[in-house]
């Protein structure tokens, strides 16, 4: 009997290590990863805190991970498991997933990483340093306390991958 695919959400804010355990599930298990970033920085270079193109990032940003969401569908149809590296910031949009996971007959999970603020813009300083051509290299200590003050942590509920069953 075959095993269904599963579908694996990466949860937390940048900079807490999602990118690097996405990478590492990818390896041991053969899922598929699609992390936004890399498909942007690729399409559009670093335009987060480009005066001319900020307006258009967000724009770029959903259209990639919307390309990359009808692609993972396809996979999870074809029985190949699909890591998708959003960070995935609201109760609602990880909710959707399940939901729509389901609806494919794949198994879902999350897996979040967290760390304390002050290692979020430790490491995301360090990332501006190094150069890395597959990160933003821009962003702040202010952008990420107000994106941590928008972020659902998960509760237990999730973790477990229940939704009220």
């Amino acid at each position: 009997m075959e095993t269904a695919p599963t579908l694996t959400l990466m949860v937390g804010l940048p900079g807490s290590g999602k990118t690097t355990l996405a990478k590492r599930l990818e390896e041991e298990t053969g899922a598929v990863r699609f992390t936004p970033d890399e498909w942007h920085l690729f399409l559009f270079g670093d335009d987060f805190h480009h005066p001319e193109e900020h307006a258009l990032h967000d724009e770029r940003h959903s259209r990639v991970e919307a390309l990359q969401w009808d692609l993972g569908k396809k996979l999870l149809q074809k029985g190949v498991s699909v890591i998708l590296d959003y960070g995935f910031w609201a109760k609602e949009e990880r909710e959707e997933k399940y939901r729509e996971a389901l609806a494919l007959g794949a198994r879902f999970q999350i897996r979040y990483t967290h760390a304390p603020l002050e290692e979020l813009c430790r490491r995301l300083e360090a990332r501006g340093r190094e150069g890395r051509q597959d990160v933003f290299s821009t962003i702040t200590r202010e952008d990420v306390e107000s994106w941590a003050a928008l972020f659902q942590p998960p509760d237990q509920e999730e973790l477990s991958g229940s939704y009220g069953k």
